[in-house]
């Protein structure tokens, strides 16, 4: 029974618009990725590739897959105060002007500067002992260990796109609306200890969903291997999540880019430059 003193809480809908142009956004993040992806795994793209079975099959589980995971994000997350601010903001021709230059100089700092952070730990923690481990088991990484620059910009895409959508909107979001539902906070902010253990759950899940690609490249999935896919990445995921609990996922997205950018842009570009 209710009362006249009981707060009613109003769960807004789902923003359908919203969740047709994540969905596009999705499907151009797997299309940018593909030359990247095939440079990693030593093959070499073509146009032809783009109408064969294996890849059409691949689009359609792709497109069938983050269908699901956006749809099932943007539902839980409204219960939880989280989402899409700005995206909404403009399916509704609302005013975002201000949560635009909110977000945007937090958002680009975090990512160059975690960018940056992770190739100096990449090169000075990591670097020596899994060069030494390489050399005592004989493996080399192949040249294709680092894809062109151009093709490092199309997969920032992915990265900034898919990867958010994934992590942040359907992986953090779920943890998150799991432990409200657990302790009664749902259809409010998602409180501050609730996050931090989804965002540190997702975080982890997104350095160990870079284990396949470093296993594609040659190297050995031992504890040294496993724990810097975890830190290098957590770290940087960890961010992603509290710019999407602070600012929405839009922010969340674009400091991914800048990162990407950085890791996969310029730092190819200046190796090639100094080499």
């Amino acid at each position: 029974m209710t009362t006249s003193d009981t707060p009613i809480i109003r769960v807004p809908a789902m923003n359908k618009k919203s969740l047709l142009i994540l969905w596009a956004g999705c499907i151009l993040g797997f299309l940018a990725i593909i030359p990247y992806s095939y440079t990693l795994n030593g093959m070499t793209f073509t146009s032809d590739d783009l109408l064969s079975t294996g890849m059409l099959v691949a689009a359609v589980q792709n497109i069938m897959l983050f269908g699901l995971v956006i749809l099932t994000g943007l539902y839980v997350a409204r219960r939880v105060n989280l989402g899409t601010p700005i995206l909404d903001g403009l399916t509704k021709k609302e005013v975002v002007g201000d949560k635009v230059r909110a977000m945007l100089l937090p958002a680009i700092l975090m990512g160059v500067i975690g960018a940056v952070i992770i190739i100096l730990l990449d090169s000075y923690a990591f670097g020596p002992s899994l060069g030494a481990e390489m050399q005592l088991l004989g493996i080399s990484l192949p040249e294709t260990v680092n894809p062109p620059a151009w093709q490092g910009f199309l997969a920032s895409f992915y990265g900034g796109i898919n990867e958010e959508v994934l992590l942040r909107l359907f992986a953090l979001t779920l943890i998150g609306a799991i432990g409200a539902a657990v302790f009664k906070k749902m259809d409010q902010k998602l409180p501050a200890g609730i996050f931090w253990i989804a965002n540190i759950l997702a975080a982890v899940l997104f350095g160990l969903g870079h284990l396949p690609t470093t296993a594609a490249i040659g190297l050995p999935m031992d504890l040294l291997v496993v724990t810097r896919a975890i830190v290098l990445n957590g770290l940087l995921g960890i961010g992603f999540g509290w710019l999407y609990w602070k600012y929405g996922l839009e922010s969340a997205m674009l400091s991914h880019f800048s990162a990407d950018i950085v890791l996969h842009v310029l730092a190819p570009l200046l190796v090639t430059l100094i080499m």
